[in-house]
C-alpha cells in the first residue's frame, strides 16, 4: 500500500505503473517535516532516485493544487551527469508526472540546441539538462531561472568526478536563493559536502546506505587468469554466465576496442560505447541492448555513466577498477529492484593482492574462482538447454501438423541430436585456456620485494630444463618471458638460469612450483618442452645467483658480451658466443628474414 503522503496525482501515476511499495530511498524523502527543506540525500545506484526526489518536489511545485497552470519560465531544474541519465530522469518524470500537466523538456548535447530553445521559448515546469548544455542556453538567455523553486542535482558525485563544478555553481548562483535544492549523491564526500554548505540552507541529511550491505543482491566473484589472457578468459567468463545483457567494464578506450573485437570475432552480439562516439552512435548502441539485438555491452566507466538496462544480470570488469567506490558503482548497475546479479572481477594473477585490498575496502567477500573450462561450459550449456521453455511449452495448432511429420519421419535420438546441433550453432566458441592456479601467492617473512635487483637473490626452489641452447640463441632476454608466459609466474619467481649449448635450466621457486606445472600441463602441443630436471652442475649462469662451480656471481654483463651473459637485457656472450652476437643481447645477426623463429 503506497503512502498517503505521495501526491494524489502522482500517487495514481504509480499506481498505475504497478508500485505497491517505496523503495527505502523512496519512502525517506516522504518522511514529515521535509516537504519544504532542502536535501542531501545519500543512496545507492538503481535504488529508485528519480521517483525519489519527482516525489519530494511535488509539494514545492503543486502545493494542494491537482495541476500546473501554464509557466513561461521553468519551476524546477533538474541537474544530470551525462545524456543518457539526463533522457532517462525525463522519460521517469513524464510518467510521474502525466496527470498534472507538467511540460518537462531537455537540454542535453549532441542534440539540436536551436530546437531546445524554442521549447524553452514555448515554457516548460521542468528542464533536465547535462551542466554544458544548460550553461550554454543560460548564457545565451534561452534558459530563464527566476521562476525557478527547486534544483536537484542527480548523482552529483559524478558531476564533480568529471569536472563540472565550474558549470553547477555558476546554474545554482543563477537560481534564486530562496529556492529548494535537493543534492542526490551515491557517495558523501568532502567535495559534496562542501558543495552543500555553499548552497543548502539547514539541509536535512537522507542516508539510505550507512548501515546497509552493499549490494545485497549481487553475488562477488574474482576470476584468476594470467595477465596476457585476459580477453580470451572474458570469453568464456560470458559462456559461461550466459547473461540475457551484460556489461563488460575497461579502463580505457583502447581496451574497449580490443575487447570489443575479439567479441565480435568470436560470434558475440556486442556493442561498444566510449567517448568519442557521437550521440547518435550511443543512442542506436544502447536501443539495440534494450531490444535485445546485443547483448553485451563494452564500455569505459565514463562512457557507461548514465546508462540504464533492463534485464542486466551480469557485471565483468576486465580491468581491476580503480577504486572501491568505481567497483561499486560499476557492480551497482546490476541486481536492481529486488533481481539477483553477479559481479565478476577479472583479477591478473600478478595483481592478486591489488584485487584483494580493493575488495577489502569496499566491504565485499568475493569467491575465488578459475577461469572456467570448456568441460565446464559445456554442463553449464546441457543444463540450459534442459531448462528451456521451448522444450516445455505447447506446440500451436498450426504446428500439429509439421509436428507430426517430423516425429513420424525420425527417430526420438536424432531428433534429440538436431536439437542440440541447433543448440549449439547459435552460441559463440570457447577458449581452450592454460589452467591457473587461484592461491594466493605466497611471501615468506623476510623476503625481498619484488623490485629488488634480481641478480642479488639466491632462492631455493625446483630445476626445470627445455630444449633450448646457444645454439638457438637463447638468452635470459626472451627467455624469461617464455617461462613467464607457459608457466603462469612472475619474474621473481624465477631464480638462477643456466644456458648450455643444446639446452637451459632454470629454477621456479619452490611454492610456485604446483602452479608452474599445471599451467605448462595445459601448453599447447607446439610449445617448446619443459620438463623436471636435476640441479646441474658447473657451468654458466645467464641469470641471478652464484655459479656452483665456479663461485663467481653474474649478471651485469655489457653491450660487449663476457662470460655468463647479461639478465637485465643487455646480455653478453657466453663463453662459446661472439662479441657481435653478446652486443645484440642474444639476438641474431643480420636482419629480420635471416632470423629463426624463437619458441
Amino acid at each position: 500500500m503506497l503512502s498517503s503522503d505521495i501526491h494524489p496525482a502522482l500517487k495514481r501515476a504509480l499506481e498505475a505503473r504497478g508500485y505497491e511499495q517505496l523503495t527505502p530511498v523512496q519512502e525517506a524523502v516522504l518522511q514529515p517535516g521535509l516537504d519544504e527543506r532542502d536535501l542531501l540525500v545519500s543512496a545507492q545506484t538503481g535504488s529508485g532516485k528519480t521517483v525519489a526526489f519527482g516525489i519530494a518536489i511535488a509539494p514545492t511545485l503543486l502545493g494542494e493544487a491537482e495541476r500546473l497552470a501554464p509557466s513561461p519560465q521553468p519551476m524546477a531544474l533538474v541537474i544530470a551527469p551525462t545524456r543518457e541519465l539526463a533522457i532517462q530522469v525525463q522519460n521517469e518524470l513524464e510518467w510521474l508526472y502525466a496527470d498534472t500537466g507538467a511540460r518537462i523538456a531537455s537540454c542535453i548535447g549532441g542534440t539540436d540546441a536551436r530546437r531546445e530553445a524554442r521549447e524553452l521559448n514555448r515554457g516548460a515546469h521542468i528542464v533536465v539538462g547535462t551542466p554544458g548544455r544548460l550553461c550554454d542556453h543560460l548564457s545565451r538567455g534561452a534558459l530563464d531561472l527566476s521562476a525557478v523553486r527547486c534544483v536537484v542535482l542527480d548523482e552529483a558525485d559524478e558531476m564533480l568526478d568529471m569536472g563540472f563544478r565550474d558549470e553547477l555553481e555558476q546554474l545554482l548562483d543563477g537560481a534564486p536563493a530562496e529556492r529548494r535544492t535537493l543534492l542526490f549523491s551515491a557517495t558523501i564526500a568532502r567535495e559534496i559536502v562542501s558543495l552543500a554548505k555553499r548552497y543548502q540552507k539547514d539541509a536535512a541529511r537522507v542516508d539510505t546506505v550507512s548501515g546497509a550491505k552493499q549490494h545485497s543482491d549481487i553475488t562477488y566473484r574474482a576470476v584468476v587468469t594470467a595477465p596476457q589472457e585476459i580477453e580470451r578468459s572474458l570469453v568464456n567468463v560470458l559462456r559461461f554466465y550466459e547473461s540475457p545483457t551484460a556489461m563488460v567494464f575497461c579502463n580505457t578506450r583502447m581496451m574497449v576496442n580490443q575487447v570489443q573485437a575479439a567479441l565480435l570475432e568470436r560470434g558475440f552480439a556486442s556493442v561498444a560505447i566510449s567517448g568519442e562516439m557521437g550521440q547518435n552512435e550511443r543512442s542506436r548502441a544502447i536501443e539495440s541492448l534494450r531490444s535485445g539485438q546485443a547483448r553485451v555491452c563494452v564500455a569505459t566507466d565514463v562512457a557507461a555513466r548514465g546508462i540504464d538496462v533492463p534485464a542486466l544480470n551480469l557485471v565483468i570488469h576486465a580491468s581491476i577498477p580503480t577504486s572501491a567506490e568505481t567497483l561499486l558503482h560499476r557492480s551497482g548497475r546490476t541486481g536492481r529492484a529486488g533481481r539477483k546479479g553477479t559481479s565478476v572481477v577479472m583479477v591478473p594473477f600478478s595483481q592478486r593482492r591489488r584485487a584483494e585490498r580493493l575488495l577489502s575496502l569496499a566491504k565485499l567477500n568475493a569467491s575465488w574462482d578459475a577461469v572456467p573450462t570448456a568441460d565446464a561450459i559445456a554442463e553449464q550449456d546441457a543444463q540450459r538447454l534442459l531448462e528451456d521453455p521451448i522444450l516445455t511449452a505447447a506446440s500451436g495448432e498450426t504446428d500439429d501438423a509439421l509436428v507430426t511429420k517430423i516425429a513420424e519421419t525420425h527417430d526420438a535420438k536424432a531428433l534429440a541430436a538436431a536439437l542440440v546441433g541447433m543448440y549449439r550453432a547459435r552460441l559463440p566458441g570457447v577458449e581452450a585456456l592454460r589452467p591457473v592456479s587461484i592461491e594466493a601467492p605466497r611471501r615468506e617473512r623476510g623476503e625481498r620485494s619484488e623490485r629488488a635487483p634480481r641478480e642479488e637473490r639466491v632462492m631455493a626452489g625446483q630445476w626445470f630444463r627445455m630444449g633450448v641452447g646457444r645454439t638457438e640463441r637463447a638468452d635470459p632476454k626472451w627467455l624469461i618471458p617464455l617461462i613467464c608466459r607457459l608457466g603462469g609466474v612472475q619474474k621473481r619467481e624465477i631464480g638462477s638460469i643456466r644456458i648450455d649449448q643444446e639446452q637451459t635450466h632454470f629454477q621456479i621457486a619452490d611454492e610456485s612450483v604446483d602452479r608452474f606445472k599445471s599451467c605448462l600441463a595445459g601448453a599447447d602441443a607446439d610449445e617448446v618442452t619443459i620438463e623436471a630436471s636435476e640441479a646441474p652442475q658447473g657451468g654458466h649462469y645467464g641469470a641471478r645467483g652464484r655459479n656452483p662451480g665456479e663461485g663467481k656471481r653474474f649478471g651485469k654483463g655489457g653491450p660487449r658480451g663476457g662470460a655468463g651473459g647479461g639478465y637485465k637485457g643487455r646480455g653478453g656472450a657466453g663463453p662459446n658466443r661472439s662479441r657481435s652476437e653478446g652486443s645484440r643481447g642474444g639476438r641474431p645477426p643480420g636482419d629480420g628474414s635471416s632470423r629463426r623463429r624463437r619458441p
